[in-house]
């Protein structure tokens, strides 16, 4: 592995109590980074939290990211703790199960849209003021190629990645002059525990679409995280950066 300079920066990272948000905790960790773990299961949170707390300097606060007031609460939490957020990952998503799109349920296809694409909004909304303050800030969205493509069975979750995309290139375009500096990413399927959402008739699906036969390594994407996440990132903003094994053709 090698070793990033993130020395003396502080990260939030959503979702960071298991997966692809726990990967990038442990490589920031490890890059000299203190790290923040935001997640809704406070008991995964705070095994988390031990766990990491061998390799720096981690908190970790519990947090339903679609709601403004508790994303706030945690923002307050966050900068008592470091006195700063210099870094926030947009990991914490959801798939909702997969089906045709007139089979399902609204309230299941609101859920996937709120968590994927309403909680980073949040997010970003309650964050950003503090990063213009400071003149500095990276913000990593992690969308998915499912936003690019649009994978059948999964409209709910492909319509929220790609809002994701949008969401970063409109953001981006916003913070350009101001020291903040916003992209994402669009990794193929990695195995964590959001393949249990999945049927398995889907997961070979996207297995099926990937050049390379294979499914990402969540260090694989932690990696990318962390590099987005340095000053060495530093005129690159609103951009797209692929990690699906050679899927994706744009």
């Amino acid at each position: 592995m090698n070793r990033l300079d993130l020395n003396g920066r502080v990260a939030v990272i959503t979702g960071g109590a298991r997966g692809i948000g726990y990967a990038a905790a442990e490589r920031m960790l490890r890059s000299g980074a203190a790290v923040c773990l935001w997640d809704v299961d406070a008991g995964k949170l705070e095994e988390a939290r031990e766990r990491l707390s061998a390799l720096g300097d981690v908190a970790g606060a519990v947090v339903e990211l679609t709601d403004e007031r508790s994303v706030a609460d945690a923002v307050a939490t966050t900068l008592a703790r470091f006195d700063r957020i210099d870094i926030l990952v947009n990991n914490a998503g959801i798939t909702g199960g997969n089906g045709p799109t007139w089979e399902l349920e609204p309230e299941v296809w609101r859920r996937v849209i709120d968590v994927n694409l309403v909680g980073p909004y949040l997010t970003c909304r309650a964050v950003v003021p503090h990063m213009i303050q400071r003149g500095y800030g990276r913000i990593v969205n992690v969308a998915s190629i499912a936003g690019k493509e649009g994978n059948p069975n999964a409209s709910h979750y492909s319509a929220s990645k790609a809002g994701l995309i949008a969401l970063t290139k409109s953001l981006g375009k916003e913070l350009a002059t101001k020291g903040v500096l916003v992209n994402c990413i669009t990794p193929a399927a990695a195995k964590t525990d959001i393949f249990a959402q999945m049927k398995q008739e889907h997961i070979d699906y996207m297995l099926s679409k990937i050049p390379m036969n294979r499914f990402v390594q969540v260090e694989e994407v932690a990696a990318i995280i962390g590099w987005l996440a340095t000053e060495d990132c530093s005129f690159t903003t609103g951009a797209v950066f692929d990690i699906s094994g050679g899927r994706a053709v744009y």
